[in-house]
């Protein structure tokens, strides 16, 4: 049986997503994921005390990050 923090991490079906499920998702570690969050990078919602992650906020935290890392016409 897997554990509920696997099926967390496999359903797409969440609305949000802790920070340390949004780290996992990006491979990253939960302190530079933190990070992101906290300096606005990296989208993020509080419900209450607790802090959230809307899975779309990873997607285009990702797409910007593609963007920037894109050769520009002039380098080329």
């Amino acid at each position: 049986m897997e554990s509920p923090e696997l099926d967390a991490l496999a359903d797409p079906t969440l609305a949000l997503l802790t920070v340390e499920e949004a780290a996992r998702r990006l491979r990253i570690g939960r302190t530079l994921c933190f990070r992101l969050v906290g300096s606005g990078e990296l989208e993020s919602v509080a419900v209450g005390r607790l802090r959230r992650v809307p899975p779309a906020a990873l997607h285009d935290y990702v797409t910007r990050l593609r963007e920037a890392n894109r050769p520009t016409a002039a380098a080329a």
